[in-house]
């Protein structure tokens, strides 16, 4: 009977409980942008590279890469003892299979692609690259942190066209996707994959290095309401709760059990994103007379409150802090709003009192948030604004429809991105304007913003990326494909029992519960 509690305590120790910033819906690596696919993602896939605390990209599935021919081959090998949560080995073409469905969705794998005269597997280890000229990209797209994860999945798999959600999660990371226990608003179950063999140099940091699962059990506990997740936390219900409300800091702080950090320096883009397909958004006067209508301010206090360290305004196109971060042009979002002038304005661009739906996801604190203050400024500058509250993965499957708004259609949802992803030009999703046969949802058509990306790609130095930098972010600011509203930071709160918890994404490996 002295045996009988340590016996439990070993047992709990490996089964990680778990609350999701929301239910997960889409489980398809590249169909959507949503972040906690990408944190299922990590747990199933693995990827080719990955990047390191200094943002540099190094081998992860791969051995190693080489570059012949004046930078136009490029050759990957993969290392040894990969293997498919199937029993299957990888391949060299499971990983080509995989690359180019990545490649027709994701706007670095877009242009990694566009580079690529052949993508091939002359044998089951190589991988090869040949390129219509050199580029340096191929790493660090392949090992990018962020959404559309370049998962590596079978090429049965692979060859699902890559606007079809793959449902089958078949990955080679370290831990398995259990299918007969999800339950759709409830939970998601993943056991740790005892065929994964994790690399045997390196050190944990970011999404690269060894990837060591020490649990036997992941369970993520899908709990709407904010209140009842942070009594789930203090009781020790659950083991780490991903993204707590910041006005609930203070009590989780209280407990004296919890570790609460702030786990990405670079914090979190918030982004209006507006319809281009459909009216009144189709009209590029209209949407840059709503720039003057926005208050970064007002959104950011809303999402992060009043501590300033929590949140940075005025934001631009690129992350704060980093080499592409200007504020050229930011000046249309100083000094006080005049929302008659605004609304007289919009008026006179064409707007003709058509409906404006906004998808707001009530199970998502800090969305809803901007949802609400969204809402609020649309009414102040006479917009006919329909607030439609829905579930944060409904968001992520309506948002895809083109349909107009009378068959099921939408003009604003706002969301975050990560400030790694809103890095650089070559890694930020709403600056593509690839019109309605690209892109991601929103549609936005520049081509002018087409050639600046080219034109940065092609860049000789950092001085040159950064005045194009500029010039994006001054064109963004006519063509108008999202509305920058602030920086966030967020925090996230674990047992103090639990070490090992890495910076930036939200991942599974090096963490322990002792």
């Amino acid at each position: 009977m002295l045996a009988a509690p340590r016996i439990a305590a070993a047992q709990g120790s490996r089964v990680l409980k778990f609350i999701p910033q929301s239910d997960l819906t889409v489980l398809d690596p590249i169909w959507t942008t949503a972040y906690v696919t990408r944190n299922h993602s990590y747990m199933v896939f693995d990827t080719l590279f990955s990047t390191n605390a200094k943002f540099e990209a190094v081998p992860q599935m791969a051995e190693g890469h080489t570059v012949e021919n004046d930078g136009k081959l490029v050759r990957i090998k993969l290392r040894d003892g990969l293997m498919f949560h199937d029993g299957t080995p990888v391949l060299a073409r499971d990983c080509v299979a995989s690359i180019q469905r990545w490649g027709k969705r994701d706007p670095y794998g877009l242009t990694v692609m566009g580079f690529t005269d052949e993508l091939s597997a002359p044998d089951d280890k190589t991988i090869q690259f040949r390129l219509k000229k050199r580029i340096g990209l191929i790493p660090d797209a392949l090992g990018k942190p962020g959404s559309n994860l370049p998962a590596m999945m079978p090429e049965r798999l692979a060859k699902t066209d890559a606007f079809t959600q793959v449902t089958e999660m078949v990955g080679s990371g370290p831990y398995k996707f259990v299918a007969s226990e999800r339950v759709v608003g409830s939970q998601v179950i993943y056991e740790r994959f005892a065929g994964y063999k994790p690399r045997e140099s390196g050190t944990p940091e970011w999404n690269s290095g060894p990837k060591v699962a020490h649990f036997d059990r992941v369970e993520w506990r899908v709990i709407p309401d904010s209140s009842t997740k942070a009594a789930a936390l203090q009781s020790g219900e659950v083991d780490w709760w991903e993204n707590p409300d910041n006005d609930l800091l203070p009590l989780l702080r209280k407990s004296g059990k919890l570790t609460i950090e702030i786990p990405d320096p670079t914090g979190n883009m918030a982004c209006m994103r507006l319809n281009h397909l459909v009216a009144p958004f189709d009209n590029p006067a209209i949407r840059r007379a709503l720039l003057k209508a926005i208050d970064q301010t007002d959104f950011m206090l809303a999402v992060a409150g009043d501590d300033p360290v929590m949140r940075h305004v005025p934001t631009g196109l690129f992350c704060p802090g980093t080499p592409m971060a200007t504020e050229v042009g930011l000046d249309v979002f100083a000094g006080k709003r005049d929302y008659d002038a605004v609304r007289k304005e919009i008026i006179a661009a064409g707007y003709k009192g058509e409906k404006v739906v906004i998808l707001a996801p009530t199970d998502f604190p800090i969305l809803k948030a901007l949802a609400d203050v969204n809402a609020d400024v649309f009414k102040k500058i006479g917009l006919n604004t329909d607030y439609q509250a829905m579930d944060w993965g409904t968001v992520v499957q309506r948002r895809a429809s083109k349909n107009p708004i009378d068959k099921g259609g939408w003009n604003v949802f706002n969301t975050f991105w990560g400030g790694l992803d809103q890095f650089s030009p070559v890694m930020h999703s709403f600056l593509r304007g690839l019109g309605p046969d690209g892109g991601i949802p929103g549609w936005a058509n520049s081509p002018r913003l087409e050639e600046l990306r080219g034109q940065w790609l092609d860049a000789a130095d950092l001085a040159s990326q950064k005045k194009i930098a500029e010039e994006l972010q001054r064109q963004a600011l006519v063509d108008v494909p999202y509305i920058p509203l602030g920086q966030a930071l967020g925090a996230t709160a674990y047992n103090k029992s639990i070490t090992g918890v890495l910076n930036g994404s939200v991942l599974f490996w090096n963490v322990r519960k002792g």
